[in-house]
C-alpha cells in the first residue's frame, strides 16, 4: 500500500485545497497518472501516483489539506486484470440480453436541449427559470431573445416567479483568499498614488498593421500591445530605478533585472506570472511568453515558481473594456501600470483637430519610496517610448544616439 500525501509547494505554502477528484474511489490508475487537483494560494497543481495500482481516496472534495496531509492511497498488490471493470465490459456470452436492457439515455435537461448556448449562458448568470421562457426557435428552442425579452420586460411575461431569489454560500479558495488578503494589506500598508497619463497609439497600430503577417510567420507568435509596453517599461525601468524597487525592512532593494509581472484573469481569480529579464528579451520573446503563461493560467497550470517575485507589475483593464482605473500595488512591489481600451478621441495636432487611437495610461505607485518627479517622468518616458516605437530598440533617438546627444 502506498501513501500519497500533499507535497511541498512552497516556502510560504502550508495548506492547500483538494479541488476535484480526477479519478474516483477503486479506479485502476497508472504510474505517473493524475489523481486530483489541489490548489494552494498561489496556484492550482496535480497530484499523480507514484506507482500503478487500486486508488483509495482518503480527502474529499473541497477539503483543506495541511502539507504532508494523506491525500489518498494506492494498493499497488492489485492489477489492471483484478481491477473493476467498465460496465461495458460485459462478458460476450450475455451480450444479448444485456444489450436489451441498457437503459435509454436519459435527456438532458430541457434547457440544455431547448435553448442555445447563448441562451443557456444568459439563464445561468441571470438565475431565470427556463420553463418560465416560451422559446421562439424551432421546436419550442429557446433563442437570445427569448431571455432578453424576458428580462427586459421584469418578468411580467411570466410572472415574477420567473426569476430566482436564491442565496447560496460558496466557500472562498485558497486563491481568492490570498488575493483579497493581499489587496487589502497593499492599501493599508501602502502610500499609494496614482497619476495619469494618455498615449497616441496610432504608430504601434501602423507598425502591427505592416508587419503582423510576416511577424507571425517569422515567429510564429501574433505581435500584440504587450510586447511593445513591455520593452517600453524595461527602458524606462531602468532610467528611473526607484520605480523598480522596494522596500525591505529598513532597506531599499533596487535590481538591475526587470522581473515583469502580468496580470492575468484565470478561472478561479486573477493571477501575476512573471516574465523573467524581460529587459534582455526579443519583442517576439516576450509575445511567446505571455502566450505561454496566459495558457498556463487558463489551464490552472501555474507552478508557484512562475509567480513568484517580479519587480514591476502590468495589467491590460483594456480587454474588459476599462477606459481608466486605478490599479492596486502588487506588494512588496512599489508600481504598477495599468493599460485601458484604446479609444478613438479627437486630439489637438499641430493646431488641427484629429481622431486618433488613444489609451490612458494610470500608474500606481509608493509614495513612501518613489516621489511624483519619479512617477511622472517614468509615465512620460513610458508615452514617448510607445509613440515612437523605433525608440524601443535601443532607446532613444537614432539620430541624437549617432551625434552622441
Amino acid at each position: 500500500m502506498i501513501d500519497i500525501k500533499v507535497p511541498t509547494v512552497g516556502e510560504s505554502i502550508s495548506e492547500v485545497t483538494l479541488v476535484k477528484w480526477i479519478r474516483k474511489e477503486g479506479d485502476f490508475v497508472n504510474r505517473d497518472e493524475v489523481l486530483c487537483e489541489l490548489e494552494s494560494e498561489k496556484a492550482t497543481f496535480e497530484l499523480t501516483a507514484e506507482k500503478a495500482g487500486v486508488l483509495h481516496t482518503v480527502a474529499g472534495e473541497g477539503d483543506t489539506l495541511k502539507i504532508g496531509d494523506l491525500a489518498c492511497t494506492i494498493d499497488d498488490s492489485k492489477t489492471a486484470d483484478v481491477a473493476p471493470a467498465p460496465a461495458a465490459a460485459a462478458p460476450k456470452a450475455e451480450s444479448a440480453p444485456a444489450k436489451a436492457a441498457a437503459p435509454v439515455a436519459t435527456p438532458a435537461p430541457a434547457s440544455a436541449v431547448k435553448a442555445t448556448p447563448v441562451a443557456s449562458a444568459i439563464i445561468e448568470d441571470k438565475k431565470v427559470a427556463p420553463e418560465k421562457i416560451k422559446g421562439s426557435g424551432a421546436h419550442g428552442k429557446i433563442l437570445k431573445n427569448d431571455v432578453l425579452d424576458l428580462i427586459s420586460s421584469g418578468g411580467k411575461k411570466t410572472g415574477a416567479e420567473a426569476f430566482g431569489r436564491n442565496a447560496r454560500p460558496e466557500k472562498m479558495s485558497n486563491l481568492r483568499k490570498t488575493v483579497s488578503r493581499r489587496l487589502v494589506e497593499a492599501k493599508n500598508s501602502t502610500a499609494m498614488l496614482t497619476t495619469f497619463n494618455e498615449v497616441d497609439m496610432t504608430r504601434i497600430m501602423e507598425v502591427r498593421k505592416q508587419y503582423k503577417d510576416t511577424f507571425k510567420e517569422a515567429h510564429g507568435v501574433n505581435l500584440g500591445f504587450m510586447s511593445f509596453f513591455t520593452k517600453a517599461c524595461c527602458i524606462a525601468l531602468q532610467e528611473w530605478p526607484a520605480v523598480n524597487a522596494y522596500i525591505d525592512g529598513d532597506n531599499i532593494l533596487y535590481h538591475d533585472y526587470c522581473d515583469i509581472s502580468i496580470a492575468v484573469s484565470a478561472p478561479k481569480g486573477l493571477v501575476v506570472p512573471v516574465i523573467r529579464n524581460a529587459e534582455s528579451l526579443s519583442m517576439s520573446e516576450i509575445e511567446l511568453k505571455v502566450l505561454e503563461l496566459a495558457k498556463k493560467a487558463r489551464e490552472n497550470k501555474l507552478s508557484p515558481d512562475e509567480m513568484a517575485g517580479g519587480t514591476f507589475t502590468i495589467t491590460n483593464g483594456g480587454v474588459f473594456g476599462s477606459l481608466m482605473s486605478t490599479p492596486i500595488i502588487n506588494i512588496p512591489q512599489s508600481a504598477i501600470l495599468g493599460m485601458h481600451k484604446i479609444q478613438e478621441r479627437p486630439m489637438a495636432i499641430n493646431g488641427k483637430v484629429e481622431i486618433r487611437p488613444m489609451m490612458y495610461l494610470a500608474l500606481s505607485y509608493d509614495h513612501r519610496i518613489i516621489d511624483g518627479r519619479e512617477s511622472v517622468s517614468f509615465l512620460v518616458r513610458v508615452k514617448e517610448l510607445l509613440e515612437a516605437p523605433e525608440l524601443l530598440l535601443i532607446g532613444k533617438d537614432p539620430v541624437k544616439a549617432l551625434l552622441e546627444l
